[in-house]
């Protein structure tokens, strides 16, 4: 019987959900008004994402460049590649960063596999004064290494999930509520 494994997985997809609004509502909030002082003051949302997240980062990327739900002018949102001539993975992304990057960006940065891989490229961000916001699984270390990298002005979102399908779902509602609350707060949207 296939039928009750497949309930299994929306049934577990929706405890973990709401067990994840109640931890990720005010990170989100403040990496929303993070991301809207960053655009209103002229800088730019960097997106990048490790793995499969760096589809989700291509994806927010362009709906914060056009438009999420409502019709507004569209948002300084750069997605950064994770191959680039003769660079591959984090080397892309840093070097992407250190040309395009300036103070006063954000760097959006996706790891829903293991927290850790990004470090690098949130060590390059903390270099060049760009503030960020990661959305990161707890990890081996609890992510550790992910806050280790991180300054008092950035924002933390800890995906807390067993699997990484679930990590990745959460993502992606984490990502789409991040880009509603961005919305509200530029169109003056009321809750």
């Amino acid at each position: 019987m296939l039928e009750p494994r497949l309930q299994h997985q929306f049934f577990e997809s929706a405890d973990l959900l709401n067990q994840a609004a109640e931890s990720l509502t005010r990170p989100l909030a403040t990496a929303a008004q993070l991301a809207v002082a960053c655009v209103t003051g002229g800088g730019r949302l960097l997106c990048a994402g490790a793995g499969l997240a760096q589809h989700d980062a291509l994806a927010v990327g362009a709906l914060l460049q056009h438009q999420f739900e409502q019709e507004r002018p569209g948002l300084a949102a750069l997605p950064l590649q994770a191959a680039v001539g003769p660079l591959q993975g984090q080397d892309a992304l840093v070097r992407q960063l250190q040309v395009l990057g300036h103070p006063g960006d954000v760097l959006l940065w996706l790891d829903p596999v293991d927290g850790r891989s990004g470090t690098p490229l949130l060590d390059a961000a903390r270099e060049l004064d760009i503030a960020v916001i990661a959305l990161c699984a707890d990890g081996v270390d609890g992510g550790a290494a992910v806050q280790a990298a991180l300054t008092d002005t950035d924002v933390l979102l800890r995906l807390s999930a067993p699997r990484l399908p679930r990590r990745l779902e959460i993502q992606r509602v984490a990502l789409h509520a991040l880009c509603d609350a961005i919305d509200a707060q530029l169109l003056g949207l009321e809750a």
